[in-house]
């Protein structure tokens, strides 16, 4: 279950932004898949923070406001909800 829009903290809503540009502009058609749900909160969680506590934080925070993937959705369809997510529009 992700996070209501309203805990999320601007960091949160950031990450979620970055994640969603990078998708649009990566592969935008490709398939979404788990493991890419799975792994790029840590790279730019890292990014932001290095190898710290705060990119630990930072991770399980971006993951626990991120939906489980649908089947057959898109990377830009998945991006759109991120977005949608980081707006306060959905959950």
């Amino acid at each position: 279950m992700t996070k209501p829009a309203s805990i999320l903290s601007d960091g949160t809503r950031a990450l979620l932004m970055q994640l969603a540009d990078t998708l649009d502009r990566v592969q935008p058609n490709a398939a979404m898949s788990e493991a890419i749900r799975l792994a790029r909160p840590l790279v730019l969680a890292e990014r932001l923070h290095g190898p710290t506590e705060a990119a630990f934080a930072a991770e399980q925070d971006l993951l626990a406001a991120m939906p489980p993937v649908r089947d057959g959705q898109t990377r830009g369809e998945y991006a759109a909800l991120l977005r949608l997510i980081a707006q306060g529009v959905a959950a």
